[in-house]
């Protein structure tokens, strides 16, 4: 070890600190060795460091830093140097305030449109979420601090995070759900990784040994740290078991109690404990090093320019009738739209940021030589019909050449802890660009969203640019675009169904009591919607340029794929090229094509440019849950290169020497996944791929409609409690958050939903440092259960003593 003098002259007391936080942010110091507290932040796309008042969920104040695109957004670039560039400053403003670790990014796969969390995330793809999260991390641990690639694993949704049991099937789990995660850690060396909150096949992240050990150290060679979620320890013991080595934020002692107990009865060897403390040690060591003697300041304008560079990049043009844009100088332009005033930047939650600066679309055009004729708000942001909004509206636009609407999502529409309830945008929003379309058809549509909408309204409007959350430089890039000094190169990395029912995981998401099933499996995204003819709205990786590109000469060889790609447009622009491999006469289960590879290209006008994408380690493999390894299937690969996974220019083929001795199972048992029918999967063929049966999706209750409340049991689940004060509290909960909606206090409504409805019981504790202690939390739990007055006595006599998680009476 390479610490072990230290750790051989610290106390067992000692040891067992520096297994969880000192407080909300910062590791345990322990001066008499030398041991620096370390500070750990969010966030992906830019630094949230709360220097007052602290939280998990981005409710207080941050410092000012640089609020670049989000995962979401710069995920359209299909840019992974562009993403580097973007890590680099990001931590350069980190070293600038001294933050050793930073809590990103975020590679949890776009499994749901609905999961409220998707702007934090980069595709429903894993091979493009893998590489774009290695480039990020790459270019933040470039200065010496540690990135944590995060949510592992299979956390992909908000309801009920904190304790539902994803059940997938290896393969699928291995090939959609940890490849992100495995190129972050092979390519992008991430120092630390974020264990999620969920249960994976009945056992927490945290808690899990074939993730933890098995698959992350044995397997991917990780010797970096594992750091919990905030609050998201079930075990502690377990949990150092697995080798999850920090627990934050601070428990108050309380779990230090757990381990140290364990460690004196023999039930935790003290090898295990050290080994953590190793691994901590060389993280604490290493990042503190890295920030002595730097600079204190940054550029902040030159991060405000590359935000806005990065924003450029990540626009994406949907729809484009006629080349309505760019627009031209001499077109009398009205603006309408309340997110032209008040643009959506950012998501809600722990990715919040504190921007240095925010541009406004409204200023920023009055610098340009155009003709404005007005601005109309045209709608009510938070969905409230209001018809004289729209008549405004209706008398600038019947003026106008072109007509830019800034359409989009509210700020609690798309939120951290709270999935959203359907694809559709607000209505009133609808009516008003119905009411536009029939006295100006000349409309161009600005969107302000951070995840997929449906988009049955699209007809009404000449061009579509969708910006996501395009950070504080945003104004200026959609700006760039509309007036053509920038063709538009985005990409979508997510596919736009028509209907939210052709999701594949429609009829699955967000589960039901205890758990989610994702029977769909491999079949995510692109990988479902190409395979079974789907028709979509907008394709995985489609977006449109003001230039056009001719794709030539293909030629595939052992090494991967070489081609022409030539500007025939009228404008200098960038294309991205798109790699995807298939396989026709496969005898496993296997989408019809999936991307294993692209580059993306800027080219004059006229230029030519040969591209070569190399084949990789991820090009042909798949992995056989029969002999739990990564194999590849002999014979003949289709090749496709394409600027989408519809719009396919050139195709070729390449025979592959494979290692596949045995078959992973019977194809003809799994008639329904063949026929891509995966809203319809039955028990017996999921549980054939699961290898064991379907766990109950249901809550244990002991009679009907009856539970036993636990440390695990949600404030939701409270309203099924046997004591009447559990089901009183569940209701007061929901009666709190039900009237901050009625007085139009969403935010707060929001908070409530998110800080309590889904938390488990044990976060009472686990989230307040300790304030409330488990033997207060025991005394609850009791009074919960049926007996008050023995609750009411524990919790009152418990008071601020630090008692044993012990197990109460039902």
């Amino acid at each position: 070890m390479k610490y072990n003098k230290i750790i051989q002259q610290m106390t067992l007391d000692e040891k067992v600190s520096l297994m969880s936080g000192k407080d909300f942010w910062q590791t345990q110091n322990i001066d008499r060795l030398g041991i620096p507290s370390i500070f750990l932040a969010d966030g992906p796309n830019g630094l949230r460091k709360q220097k007052a008042a602290a939280d998990h969920l981005g409710l207080n104040e941050s410092i000012k830093s640089t609020c670049f695109p989000t995962s979401a957004t710069i995920a359209n670039s299909w840019n992974p140097l562009l993403v580097e560039t973007v890590a680099s400053l990001l931590g350069t403003e980190a070293v600038a305030e001294k933050v050793s670790v930073l809590l990103g990014p975020g590679v949890n796969i776009k499994r749901n449109p609905l999961a409220g969390r998707n702007f934090e995330y980069y595709s429903e793809d894993p091979y493009l979420a893998g590489k774009l999260s290695a480039a990020f991390i790459r270019g933040v641990q470039s200065h010496g601090i540690a990135t944590t690639v995060k949510h592992f694993a299979a956390n992909n949704q908000e309801f009920r995070r904190m304790s539902i049991d994803s059940v997938v099937d290896e393969r699928t789990l291995r090939e959609i759900y940890l490849t992100p995660f495995e190129i972050s850690v092979k390519e992008g060396k991430s120092k630390a990784v974020m264990a999620s909150y969920n249960l994976i096949n009945g056992v927490y992240a945290n808690e899990n040994n074939h993730l933890m050990q098995e698959i992350l150290r044995d397997e991917w060679g990780f010797k970096g740290v594992v750091v919990s979620d905030w609050g998201g320890i079930n075990d502690r013991v377990l949990s150092l078991k697995a080798s999850a080595e920090l627990e934050m934020p601070t428990s108050g002692g309380q779990t230090n109690l757990e381990i140290m107990e364990a460690v004196q009865n023999g039930s935790l060897n003290v090898s295990v404990l050290d080994e953590a403390l190793d691994r901590l040690l060389t993280l604490i060591f290493d990042t503190s090093e890295a920030l002595k003697n730097k600079p204190t300041s940054f550029d902040l304008e030159l991060h405000h320019q590359i935000a806005q560079k990065a924003a450029e990049e990540s626009l994406v043009l949907l729809k484009n009738d006629d080349h309505f844009l760019p627009i031209k100088k001499d077109q009398k332009i009205a603006i309408i739209g309340d997110f032209a005033r008040e643009q959506r930047f950012q998501g809600a939650g722990s990715s919040g940021v504190n921007p240095t600066k925010l541009d406004s679309f409204l200023e920023e055009i009055k610098n340009e030589n155009l003709e404005l004729i007005g601005f109309e708000q045209g709608f009510h942001r938070y969905g409230k019909n209001k018809k004289s909004l729209i008549s405004k509206a209706r008398k600038i636009a019947k003026h106008a050449d072109v007509v830019l609407m800034f359409l989009g999502l509210d700020e609690y529409s798309e939120t951290e802890g709270l999935d959203r309830k359907s694809l559709n945008l607000p209505e009133n929003q609808i009516a008003l660009l119905e009411s536009i379309s029939q006295i100006n058809p000349n409309i161009a549509v600005i969107l302000s969203c951070g995840s997929v909408i449906k988009m049955n309204w699209d007809h009404h409007a000449k061009s579509v640019l969708h910006s996501y959350l395009p950070g504080q430089a945003g104004a200026k890039a959609i700006l760039s675009i509309l007036t053509g000094k920038v063709s538009p190169s985005g990409k979508l990395s997510e596919s736009y169904p028509l209907t939210y029912m052709d999701v594949p995981s429609s009829k699955y998401f967000p589960g039901l009591e205890n758990t989610v099933e994702y029977r769909e499996g491999l079949f995510v995204g692109y990988r479902y919607y190409d395979s079974a003819k789907v028709k979509v709205k907008y394709p995985f990786g489609y977006g449109l340029s003001y230039s056009k590109f001719e794709y030539s000469h293909l030629v595939v060889n052992e090494q991967g794929v070489q081609f022409d790609l030539k500007n025939i447009g009228h404008m200098e622009a960038k294309e991205v090229t798109q790699l995807y491999i298939g396989k026709k006469d496969t005898k496993i289960l296997r989408p019809y094509k999936e991307l294993k590879g692209f580059v993306k290209e800027s080219l004059i006008v006229g230029q030519t440019k040969s591209i070569h994408i190399p084949f990789d380690e991820y090009s042909f493999r798949f992995f056989n849950a029969k002999t739990n390894q990564f194999e590849i299937e002999d014979g003949i690969y289709e090749i496709y290169i394409g600027s989408s996974v519809e719009d396919i220019h050139l195709e070729g083929s390449i025979t592959i020497q494979g290692t596949m001795r045995e078959l992973p199972y019977d194809i003809s048992l799994l008639k329904t996944y063949q026929s891509f029918h995966v809203s319809k999967i039955p028990d017996q063929e999921f549980e054939m791929l699961l290898e064991r049966k379907i766990p109950d999706p249901h809550f244990k209750y002991y009679k009907k409609n009856r539970m036993v409340v636990d440390y695990n049991t949600t404030v939701q689940q409270l309203r099924y409690s046997r004591g009447w004060s559990g089901r009183f509290f569940a209701w007061g909960v929901r009666f709190g958050y039900k009237f901050m909606k009625l007085i139009g206090q969403k935010k707060i409504a929001n908070i409530m939903q998110m800080a309590l409805y889904h938390n488990p019981m044990r976060n009472m504790s686990r989230l307040t440092g300790g304030a409330l202690t488990w033997g207060q939390l025991d005394g609850m739990i009791l009074m919960f259960n049926g007996h008050f007055f023995k609750g009411v006595k524990k919790f009152f006599k418990s008071g601020k003593k630090k008692t044993k998680n012990k197990k109460v009476k039902a």
